[in-house]
């Protein structure tokens, strides 16, 4: 019954990562629906960024004082600036630069456009050593590898359709017409405009799950972290706000429940949850684990829509989503074999430590045997 018990409890541990980023994965897809479905209501984004921030430190402000009260660590300037910087590079540039530059193309581009975020991230963990890479090794190779697959996986799922998959719960002889509806006509130069703001909110957020991965590093407090990030992003978020728009009073009001309802929902779940569930999985796996899943989002919410909609999969989804998964095992199993080849490593330094200190002591045992012969002999 007790090893039972011990194997189930380290099974539940080396699955948290797992289920931490399906969580984010899950409550990212619900809150692109709820926003979107804001922004078209008409709520202004650099109104709806500082609100949404405003909202994730209310709720976790209370729960951060009493439960890091002994952990918190001394606030020093070093982790003043990085809050400072990491709170104005995602909840504000990031958000603002993703939003205003799905203006200027479209919503299937700004998506496609997301999901060279694991590659970003992949690059700038390996520059700054935070991910473990060897090409000579093929776990490392998987991890390369995987993560191109991955990319491309969500590229096909977003830019290819194809006929309609027939599926018992969709409707018979319905067709997709979301892609045609939300595609706008622009020039040539918009285009531009929008896919560089877009890329840059995402080297933005790839940066943001670095830097985040470094301070936790000099602040382990993570709902500390967290309500520092989301009270500097509101503050810095305002004054963005007051520039750009100006003298807009009107933006500032919200104006029905789906507003209200977007602005709590992302701010509690997209903003405060989604950084603390993130640097807890940061801590065990590394920031690139946190957004090799992120095409995931992608096949969460082609499934929830074909349920809850009865909207028909096509083809490219179907397999650009069979894609993803095969780029995210190769990714899983070389992630394995990293913390496989560090455990083997900690233990043969172990027993290199307890060999030492085994020879040690039996040298120490000979040198006193040694003296106490020496002193029996000058004796006769």
């Amino acid at each position: 019954m007790e090893m039972s018990s011990s194997w189930f409890r380290r099974y539940c541990k080396r699955g948290r990562p797992y289920i931490g980023v399906l969580f984010l994965q899950l409550g990212y897809a619900v809150n692109n629906i709820l926003v979107k479905s804001a922004l078209n209501e008409g709520l202004n984004p650099y109104t709806f960024s500082v609100y949404r921030n405003i909202a994730a430190a209310v709720a976790f402000g209370p729960f951060a004082l009493y439960f890091e009260r002994k952990i918190r660590t001394r606030m020093t300037i070093s982790v003043f600036w990085k809050i400072m910087l990491l709170a104005f590079i995602e909840p504000v540039i990031d958000q603002m630069l993703y939003y205003t530059g799905m203006k200027y193309t479209t919503a299937t581009f700004a998506i496609a456009m997301c999901n060279v975020l694991p590659a970003l991230t992949f690059v700038m963990a390996w520059i700054f050593r935070l991910e473990e890479v060897n090409v000579k090794r093929l776990h490392s190779q998987a991890k390369i590898f995987g993560t191109l697959v991955t990319v491309g996986g969500a590229m096909v799922m977003t830019l290819v359709n194809g006929p309609p998959v027939p599926l018992p719960w969709t409707k018979e002889g319905s067709e997709v017409h979301h892609d045609q509806a939300s595609t706008v006509v622009v020039s040539q130069g918009q285009h531009i405009k929008g896919a560089i703001m877009i890329t840059a909110g995402c080297f933005c957020w790839a940066s943001f799950y670095i830097l985040q991965a470094m301070t936790l590093k000099e602040y382990p407090a993570q709902l500390s972290l967290t309500t520092h990030i989301c009270m500097m992003g509101a503050l810095q978020g305002t004054i963005v706000t007051l520039i750009i728009e100006k003298a807009k009073s009107g933006i500032w009001s919200l104006q029905n429940q789906t507003e209200i309802g977007a602005t709590l929902y992302s701010g509690i779940v997209r903003s405060g949850a989604s950084y603390y569930v993130s640097g807890l999985v940061m801590k065990e796996k590394g920031p690139f684990f946190v957004t090799a899943f992120n095409p995931l989002g992608m096949v969460v919410v082609a499934v929830v829509s074909s349920f809850a909609l009865a909207e028909p999969l096509v083809l490219g989804s179907v397999v650009g989503a069979f894609i993803i998964v095969v780029g995210l095992y190769l990714i899983i199993w070389g992630k394995s074999k990293d913390s496989s080849l560090s455990t083997s490593n900690i233990s043969n330094e172990v027993e290199i430590c307890d060999h030492q200190e085994t020879c040690n002591d039996k040298d120490q045992d000979d040198t006193k045997a040694s003296k106490e012969d020496h002193r029996g002999e000058a004796v006769v």
